[in-house]
């Protein structure tokens, strides 16, 4: 088996649940690395797996991970740089000039407690990223919360005094089937030869299928999209 890397993941039989996913992510952190400077917070940072890459490709001179101890089993040598209750941030208003938050607010069962911590913490014309799914198995059960729409993303940043606040959608219907075969393909309960039998003939359509796909940024009536990133900043 490959390894499982979050910026150079493969497009493996063994990968094709969280490929397009990651992918996705990854093209959202790359598109949006000329916005990212001096010190910069990850909100649910769980293992930073983006630190290094960030670090290396954009000004950001500091990176700080913050997570709730039990939010999962970190390594031994990956630990998160501070951690807290989910309610009030260690950290002093505006000491940081950018955050990060890549599928967390799914997490969140009151997320405008999360965005407005956030709000607090990042100086004036600082800016958040982050990324949700929207078409997605349920996970890290009971710890489950949403699958957000824009419009309700926009309304929470907002509320919590966000502003110039821009959502992108992964894709359209094309990749949001090819999300929803490689998630099957390997998570629906199969035996190993079938998904591996069937990830074989399913893998080019996937890619077909991602290969025809473009970022949505306008959104309307029976759409179908599989996640979304955004940007919005503190006036």
């Amino acid at each position: 088996m490959k390894k499982d890397n979050f910026i150079d993941i493969t497009m493996d039989v063994e990968h094709l649940d969280i490929y397009p996913m990651r992918m996705n992510i990854r093209n959202a952190i790359i598109s949006s690395l000329p916005l990212f400077s001096g010190k910069m917070l990850d909100i649910g940072c769980g293992k930073m797996p983006y630190k290094n890459y960030i670090l290396s490709h954009s000004k950001v001179t500091d990176y700080t991970g913050l997570d709730i101890e039990s939010a999962l089993v970190y390594d031994n040598n990956i630990k998160p740089d501070f951690t807290w209750n989910g309610i009030n941030m260690p950290f002093e208003e505006n000491s940081f000039e950018c955050a990060f938050g890549t599928e967390v607010l799914e997490h969140c069962p009151q997320p405008e407690v999360i965005l407005k911590e956030v709000f607090r913490v990042i100086k004036p014309g600082g800016v958040f990223f982050f990324t949700v799914p929207f078409l997605w198995n349920l996970h890290e059960v009971p710890h489950d919360e949403y699958r957000y729409t824009p419009f309700s993303l926009e309304r929470h940043l907002a509320n919590s005094g966000f502003s110039k606040i821009k959502i992108t959608g992964y894709g359209g219907w094309n990749a949001s089937l090819a999300t929803m075969l490689g998630l099957w393909v390997r998570r629906s309960g199969l035996s190993e030869r079938k998904k591996n039998g069937l990830g074989r003939l399913i893998k080019p359509i996937m890619n077909y299928l991602l290969k025809r796909d473009r970022p949505v940024t306008s959104f309307k009536n029976r759409q179908m999209i599989p996640g979304f990133y955004g940007i919005a900043y503190k006036p």
